[in-house]
């Protein structure tokens, strides 16, 4: 009977932590997208770094681009921190509903607490990499100005 009982405490849990991991599986994806785009600002400013002034870059445009290149940086890097710590908050509530499952203590306060944190950081995550989009669309130029 107690076995019984472990199985259905143990399957319940895989149903209630099947969400969680599907965010997870969101989460990842936009880490992914936001360290290309990190990368690309990484390579972006090696390249301006070692450029010499010409006749179509001046010294002052590329410092500019450079200064741009650098917000977009910070934004962007916080936003993957914040991404990063809602996964890892995420993980705990998923490890604290199988520990709720084995030991008997009540996970409601926990979870809620971990998972509200978790949306408040995510939300700020992408407040963030809103903020990155709109530094980078705000300095692209299309055709001769």
């Amino acid at each position: 009977m107690f076995e019984d009982s472990a199985i259905t405490s143990v399957a319940h849990v895989i149903q209630l932590s099947v969400a969680p991991v599907f965010l997870l599986t969101g989460i990842g994806s936009m880490l992914s997208v936001m360290t290309t785009r990190f990368a690309r600002i990484i390579d972006r400013s090696r390249v301006l770094e070692i450029m010499t002034p010409t006749e179509t870059h001046t010294r002052e445009q590329i410092e500019n681009e450079l200064r741009s290149l650098a917000r977009r940086g910070k934004c962007i890097n916080r936003s993957i921190t914040l991404c990063t710590i809602t996964a890892l908050l995420i993980s705990l509530v998923i490890a604290i509903l199988f520990l709720g499952a084995f030991v008997a203590f009540d996970t409601s306060i926990p979870v809620a607490f971990l998972f509200i944190t978790a949306m408040l950081c995510l939300i700020t995550a992408l407040i963030y990499f809103l903020k990155e989009i709109m530094h980078a669309t705000s300095s692209v130029r299309i055709g001769r100005n």
